[in-house]
């Protein structure tokens, strides 16, 4: 069995690299890179059960098993580490508490800890980029492809039902089955095929090169700007990096991932906010001013499974924030459902695209 899938970020290597273990042939289609977007510039963050009492639970709880197994199964450093999580709150200008000492010592005065809320048992991070890139090497190690192009079409039987493979920008490439999975740019294949819609939410970030200073502390906090609220999330990694990202906002979905920038006010306004939190975010130290769209859909959950009203076509994308942490039981579902008919350990029911309306390609191209 040949499978080929489209995109080369996280969810496509885990599926990959899953399929493999499985036995199938797999080329992966790629127009940038491995990890060009969102799996290369999110926060990396892993919770056990932030998603208890949601559809999301069971995927979410076996998946952040999974990376525990990969980490002893695959070669390479993707600087795993076991963390603690704690909300909390900046004081603001005339807050009695802004002089108040922190409760975590790297974080300046006035940086309040409300309560732990992961543990090293429960949270953890990995480096995305280097985690989706071992993924994909360990898949290419077992026998994946990787090729370089632009998927421009799904090509089909004589009766326009079932898929035959992919046109990478005017060659056809056969294959058994599809996958789709280029996270926002997902949204294209509706001009191809019956999916509903995927939108893109752009998630500007910066990252700080502290060395070993930080601890494994993760920080989600409430940051008064001007009397509103804003929610800002700080990750340090193993490999003395800092990720901090807040202000998400809704932008034009370029068509090409290497396209994508952040926001210059955003991104003034999030390094204020993180000299604030501690001295060691010196402007100095910074080594990324970036931003990348995450994957949403209309109800929030993800779109995994076969795609309706064709045969042999799948996808998976639309994860929003839990797109590293949930990569691996994806994958693996992704896996087991083309390779053997059906999932194991993660029932895909609530994740099925014919629970939501299909894109009318008329408004795609309105775009």
């Amino acid at each position: 069995m040949r499978v080929i899938i489209c995109g080369g970020g996280v969810i496509g290597a885990c599926t990959a690299l899953y399929l493999r273990r499985l036995g199938a042939d797999v080329i992966i289609v790629e127009r940038t890179e491995v990890a060009a977007a969102a799996s290369g510039k999110a926060g990396g963050f892993l919770a056990r059960d932030w998603c208890a009492g949601s559809p999301l639970d069971a995927l979410a709880r076996h998946s952040f098993a999974l990376h525990k197994q990969l980490r002893d199964e695959i070669a390479g450093d993707w600087d795993y580490r076991p963390m603690n999580a704690y909300s909390g709150f900046v004081a603001s200008d005339g807050d009695a508490r802004r002089d108040a000492p922190s409760a975590l010592g790297w974080l300046s005065d006035g940086v309040a800890i409300a309560q732990r809320i992961g543990t090293v048992e429960t949270t953890a991070i990995v480096h995305p980029r280097k985690f989706t890139s071992a993924v994909m090497n360990a898949a290419l190690a077992q026998g994946a492809e990787l090729r370089a192009g632009r998927v421009t079409g799904i090509a089909r039987d004589a009766n326009g039902t079932t898929a035959t493979g992919v046109e990478v920008e005017g060659s056809v490439v056969k294959a058994d089955a599809v996958v789709i999975a280029m996270g926002p740019w997902s949204l294209l294949a509706a001009q191809w095929m019956n999916l509903p819609a995927v939108y893109g939410q752009r998630s500007p970030s910066i990252v700080y090169d502290i060395g070993p200073n930080v601890p494994a502390d993760a920080l989600f906090l409430e940051y008064d700007e001007d009397g509103s609220a804003v929610s800002i999330e700080v990750f340090p990694r193993a490999d003395g990096s800092t990720h901090i990202t807040a202000l998400s906002d809704i932008a034009p979905l370029p068509l090409d991932p290497a396209a994508v920038t952040p926001d210059q006010d955003a991104i003034a306004r999030l390094q204020t906010m993180s000299e604030r939190l501690s001295p060691l975010f010196d402007p100095a130290k910074i080594i990324a001013r970036q931003a990348c769209f995450r994957p949403v859909t209309q109800d929030g959950l993800p779109l995994i499974g076969k795609v309706p009203q064709s045969e042999g076509l799948y996808v998976a994308t639309g994860h929003n924030v839990w797109g590293i942490l949930n990569a691996p039981a994806t994958g693996e579902a992704m896996a087991q459902l083309i390779a053997e008919g059906a999932t194991r350990e993660v029932a895909l029911s609530p994740f099925d695209p014919a629970r939501l309306q299909p894109l009318d390609p008329a408004l795609l191209q309105a775009r």
